[in-house]
């Protein structure tokens, strides 16, 4: 028995990680949100654990939170050189905006025909609601100590100031998000502008130079590593109050999901 337990044990092992959500704080509970907090001990363990050959992630994400996409993909980043183990990705449905920032954490990106990815960009949305609450005879009274505390109130009128202001804190994030892409995918990228905003499809991004070829999870590594290789799966848990659907800011948080998720048709 023990032989039978050493040579299965001595078998190269694959360790997964999946990357599936909306990037960025959930709710009390813990929410479905992928965040550093909650990734850490899933990637440390993917890391450490049993050796392994190599580490997949699976993504599957419109983005969310650039500060948590950039905290996580560093996190895999510094693991990888640390323990000198290869990254790949695997995009499946979505891996765009901040899940294509997660995917560039990968030394190799792999899509499926009909994987979207890309949408290198910023976006901030909201309401201008001070007409409405004008008309129903509501008024708003704000008290701050700086005069930009309140900046974008959307029951107020819009300033010029603000929009200013805003724009100039998406330049700084986008700049920071093309400085990842473009350091990781060093001379893979096609010579034209893909930090728009727009997203690819299939062998769309494999022709730009975003990805690297049309492939599975499954195959790809058995192609690299051998017909015998394990796979071990490490994903982050949900809380108990959040599996059986009890936490309120968890409900707030899957309709925010949606608006992302259907941004991309999902």
């Amino acid at each position: 028995m023990r032989q039978v337990i050493e040579r299965f044990s001595r078998k190269p092992t694959v360790a997964v990680i999946r990357l599936e959500g909306v990037i960025g704080g959930g709710g009390q509970f813990g929410g479905p949100r992928l965040t550093d907090t909650a990734l850490a001990p899933v990637i440390e363990r993917a890391f450490s654990r049993g050796k392994p050959k190599a580490v997949a992630l699976a993504i599957n994400s419109p983005g969310g939170s650039p500060t948590q996409s950039a905290l996580i993909a560093a996190r895999i980043r510094r693991l990888a050189t640390e323990k000198d183990i290869k990254v790949y990705a695997f995009c499946e449905d979505v891996a765009a905006s901040g899940g294509y920032w997660l995917a560039t954490a990968a030394d190799e990106i792999y899509v499926d025909d009909n994987s979207i990815t890309g949408s290198i960009g910023v976006i901030s949305a909201g309401f201008g609601l001070n007409e409405l609450i004008a008309r129903h005879g509501i008024e708003r009274r704000v008290y701050t100590a700086g005069e930009d505390k309140s900046m974008l109130d959307p029951f107020r009128a819009e300033r010029e100031g603000d929009v200013v202001r805003v724009k100039a804190i998406q330049k700084v994030i986008h700049d920071n998000f093309i400085e990842q892409v473009t350091s990781r995918r060093a001379g893979k990228l096609a010579e034209r502008d893909l930090f728009t905003g727009e997203v690819f499809v299939g062998a769309q991004s494999v022709e730009l130079g975003l990805t690297d070829g049309i492939a599975h999870l499954v195959p790809k590594m058995k192609e690299l590593y051998g017909p015998d290789i394990r796979f071990s799966m490490t994903k982050p848990k949900r809380s108990l109050l959040s599996r059986f659907g009890l936490s309120a800011p968890d409900l707030i948080a899957a309709v925010e999901d949606r608006a992302l998720w259907a941004r991309f048709g999902m």
